[in-house]
């Protein structure tokens, strides 16, 4: 993202004789930078809604505008180079396009957005040629950052801010007695969770870091060590930013810090860390270089040059917009009509599980949070007085959609606001009917003890514990036209001063059970 274009793309001098792009390409072009907005209308829609609910993603809504205006500082580029569709760019518009429709197939928004907005500077490049593109590269690849991505950095962060935290009282003298996410002083308890991960100090200033070094140096090592930067500050300063709100609340007897004004407080101190970078970064800055002299060459002698061919006809343009648009128009069109065929009108039949073991009361107050699920079960079970219960809970989905999906970032065995919250966790290999299974346990710490969780999901017959996998699996069942029918299932039982009654429990429930709910979900898919 951070490159220099090459002297011979550099704005031509003033007063030089020069030919614009000509208005009837320029037209071409527009359209055809436009017309990913409109076939691809439910994946833009998706970008704004999360830029509207989040305020992580707030900044996406000044991307564009930036970028253009980055465009329209190097506009002079437009006179000084000769626009050239390059047809090998089809062949990446197509690879985006596929990574789009798989990713569609399978759920996985992100990688949508991405494939989306990444069809931009792709165009550009089929429409306009290396040359001309390549002097707009950094404008062009800018439009990634509107993006919504980074979630997947707030479980690590959250940790890394726990643990600097606590390190950070306890050299201070402060005695800590740290659960997880949560710790305890004696003057009080705290919790890290999702706002205080650094998420969006970290997205904020990777985003300010890139635009800056852009604008700021010319050096490539100069750019990448300022992004790098901003990248390692915004870390180590919400640690730090953490460490002074729990020594202001303990400090001030839990009066100080302990509510909105902690987040005040933190966004001022990012502020002041930001512009002490920027301030610090200005010292090695690197002042305008001056426009080569053959950038001043006029288009006439330019084109006279080898490898500097005249502008393209307007047949050409119109050729490549047309077939710039109907490569684009095409994965979409695939999948509105894979939409139809995988469609299952039929409601989920998942009313009976035939468990053998007895049916007894619930062991705990937990409820898992899967989002809208088509069909849920919900019991308890115990095979004798000796051994621990095991409660089973399946939901399950069908015909998923942005918003009721078996893989997602919402569905989670418990929320930041939940009494039960999890304290560990790990891929387990068990068996099941004779078979391997890689489960994955997490212990979960509650108000009346611990609960150990084993889970796994079932997707159009296979059964695996990985979110990629499971994504995979989706993806090549609507492919091949099997529908999108799976389901996430769930074995807990209490941990008491025995993890390993537990586990045995659990173990004895999936080889005496296990084929049975295997039976209940093959049955749901088939009906």
């Amino acid at each position: 993202m951070l490159v220099n274009p090459p002297n011979d793309l550099a704005a031509a001098a003033p007063g030089a004789a020069t030919t614009p792009l000509a208005p009837s390409s320029a037209m071409l072009t527009a359209f055809a930078l436009l017309a990913p907005f409109f076939l691809y209308l439910g994946t833009s829609q998706s970008l704004v809604a999360i830029w509207n609910s989040s305020e992580t993603f707030a900044h996406g809504y000044a991307i564009l505008p930036i970028s253009l205006w980055l465009i329209w500082r190097r506009r002079a580029v437009f006179n000084a180079v000769p626009a050239r569709p390059w047809a090998p760019a089809l062949l990446l518009l197509a690879v985006l396009g596929a990574g789009w429709l798989l990713a569609r197939m399978g759920e996985v928004q992100v990688v949508m957005q991405y494939a989306f907005v990444s069809m931009f500077p792709v165009i550009a490049l089929a429409m306009l040629g290396p040359r001309l593109a390549g002097a707009l590269a950094f404008p062009l690849l800018f439009l990634l950052l509107a993006v919504p991505f980074g979630e997947v950095f707030v479980g690590p962060l959250i940790n890394l801010t726990a643990d600097f935290t606590v390190w950070a009282v306890q050299a201070t003298g402060i005695p800590v007695l740290r659960n997880g996410t949560r710790f305890e002083l004696p003057t009080g308890s705290w919790s890290v969770v999702e706002a205080c991960s650094g998420v969006r100090y970290l997205i904020s200033s990777f985003t300010l870091g890139c635009l800056y070094a852009y604008l700021t140096y010319r050096s490539t090592t100069k750019r990448l060590l300022f992004v790098a930067v901003s990248i390692v500050v915004p870390i180590v300063a919400n640690g730090l930013r953490a460490y002074m709100i729990v020594m202001i609340g303990h400090l001030s007897g839990m009066e100080l810090a302990t509510g909105v004004d902690h987040l005040i407080y933190g966004w001022v101190f990012f502020g002041l860390v930001m512009l002490l970078m920027f301030w610090i970064g200005s010292f090695w800055r690197d002042d305008d270089e001056p426009a080569p002299a053959d950038a001043a060459t006029p288009m006439a002698t330019l084109a006279a040059i080898p490898g500097n061919p005249a502008p393209a006809s307007t047949a050409r343009m119109a050729a490549m917009c047309a077939a710039v648009v109907a490569l684009a128009a095409l994965w979409p069109g695939f999948a509105r009509y894979n939409d139809a065929a995988n469609l299952n009108p039929q409601p989920v039949q998942l009313s009976t599980v035939a468990v053998g073991w007895p049916q007894v009361a619930p062991f705990a107050s937990w409820t898992p949070r899967w989002v809208n699920p088509d069909a849920t079960y919900r019991a308890t079970f115990r095979n004798s007085e000796s051994m621990p219960p095991v409660a089973l809970d399946i939901m399950y989905y069908r015909n998923q959609r942005n918003g009721k999906a078996l893989i997602s970032s919402v569905n989670t065995l418990a929320t930041s606001d939940d009494a039960w919250h999890a304290v560990g966790g790990a891929m387990r290999s068990e068996t099941l009917g004779g078979q391997p299974l890689t489960l994955r346990e997490t212990r979960l710490n509650g108000p009346t003890g611990q609960i150990l969780v084993w889970q796994w999901m079932s997707i159009d017959g296979h059964l695996t514990a990985n979110n990629y996998v499971g994504k995979l699996l989706q993806a090549q069942a609507k492919l091949r036209f099997h529908g999108d029918d799976g389901a996430v299932v769930l074995l807990s039982a209490p941990v008491r001063d025995n993890p390993e009654a537990a586990r045995a429990a659990l173990r004895a429930f999936l080889a005496g059970q296990g084929q049975a709910v295997e039976r209940a979900l093959d049955h749901a898919r088939t009906h």
